[in-house]
């Protein structure tokens, strides 16, 4: 158990300014519906009176030399990587670990946001801090996980639907008044299961009225997609898919009118599948990866914030930087949770004496990074700890 002792505290910062002159209680968005034209009624909806901090929060998400830290493990997830180093999944253990991840000092000159799980975000740290509090004195945006998991969906092939929209609108809100001011979604594709068009077409739908709810109660909704590395096929098959999720996913965030300037996207890297015998390397992945945003991806979106999906943290790192070796019309940036907490967390190994050590890991990491976000990342002096693959089949977030 770390003890509040070793857990040093992070630097305190001047009041954001994507947080400066923000009240917390704040009006909905409102609806204005026109009157009937032809055989048809029009909706429009009217600019959120959020719309100018939506902008704000996600530009300050997707700043230069920085992005995200996934840290939204639910509590049996989080309980998997605790057992993994012989602890137990009590919620002590967890506010211990999390606390050790959000006090990293200087941490936030590499991470603009975290995304955090329910419980993390009305946590307090072991010496009593808030942990919303703690991330804001970094510079670090917090953010909130909001889905309610996959679950079956009927009539698919095997394949999954992300449930959580019942009731979003009043959680939303609540998060809001906590302190979050973005959001996250996660659904997934699976490329071994087809992806049926019924799955296509329910993870765009579900993405697009979790980004207007998300909206309309002031969180900047990341939305992701995620297609999951399970299986054999190539990069071109991946790259296929991925076309045809995005057009999906855009398609129905226009419908539901989603303001593009205050979304982030959180996508899958275009890769072969983990069990392909045919590897990619840095560059290839940043040419398909890239060709697929240019088809696909609005430029006023103002943040691609990638997921690792099970790469190892060099490979995540080298596949990143390799996308910012031109100029990209979007600020092209990392979303990791393994890929950046893998080494830390072993360097812990739930002992107070070791946090410095942790906390250093995790620095390391967040500094890798933050060069590749700028291009400039090199790979010098990686461990070979560090370029352990941490793919792990039919992964459960």
């Amino acid at each position: 158990m770390a003890s509040a002792s070793l857990l040093k505290s992070a630097p305190v910062l001047g009041k954001p300014e994507w947080l400066k002159g923000q009240a917390l209680p704040q009006p909905s968005a409102s609806v204005v519906r026109c009157n009937p034209v032809a055989s048809s009624a029009l909706t429009v909806r009217a600019t959120s009176s959020y719309a100018d901090e939506l902008v704000k929060t996600a530009k300050t998400v997707a700043s230069p030399g920085r992005g995200i830290l996934a840290m939204d493990e639910s509590n049996a997830t989080c309980g998997k990587r605790l057992a993994s180093i012989g602890l137990e999944n009590t919620e002590a253990n967890r506010q211990a670990y999390r606390t050790l991840l959000v006090t990293v000092p200087g941490l936030g000159q590499y991470i603009s946001g975290a995304i955090l799980f329910e419980e993390t975000l009305y946590q307090s740290t072991t010496d009593g801090r808030k942990i919303v509090d703690v991330l804001v004195e970094q510079n670090i945006v917090p953010g909130i996980k909001v889905d309610k998991g996959l679950v079956p969906l009927a009539g698919s092939n095997n394949e999954s639907w992300c449930q959580g929209l019942d009731g979003l609108a009043s959680r939303s809100a609540a998060y809001y008044q906590q302190g979050a001011r973005f959001a996250k979604w996660r659904t997934v594709i699976s490329i071994p299961n087809g992806p049926s068009e019924l799955a296509v077409k329910e993870a765009a739908w579900g993405l697009a009225r979790y980004a207007a709810v998300s909206q309309d109660n002031g969180l900047v909704p990341i939305v992701e997609p995620e297609i999951l590395l399970d299986g054999d096929h190539g990069i071109d098959r991946t790259f296929e898919v991925a076309k045809k999720v995005w057009a999906e996913v855009f398609f129905y965030l226009s419908q539901n009118n989603v303001l593009f300037e205050g979304i982030l996207l959180k996508p899958s890297m275009v890769t072969p599948g983990a069990e392909a015998k045919d590897r990619a390397t840095p560059e290839q992945v940043a040419d398909y990866t890239l060709r697929l945003l240019c088809q696909r991806i609005p430029p006023a979106v103002p943040g691609i914030m990638f997921l690792s999906g099970g790469q190892s943290e060099v490979e995540a790192t080298l596949n990143l930087n390799a996308m910012n070796q031109a100029p990209n019309p979007w600020h092209i940036s990392f979303s990791y949770a393994r890929a950046l907490q893998n080494t830390c967390l072993k360097k812990w190994g739930g002992r107070p004496e070791n946090v410095e050590e942790a906390q250093e890991a995790l620095l390391v990491r967040a500094k890798a990074n933050s060069l590749a976000q700028l291009g400039k990342y090199t790979g010098e002096g990686e461990s070979e700890e560090s370029k352990q693959g941490m793919f792990v089949k039919g992964y459960v977030y």
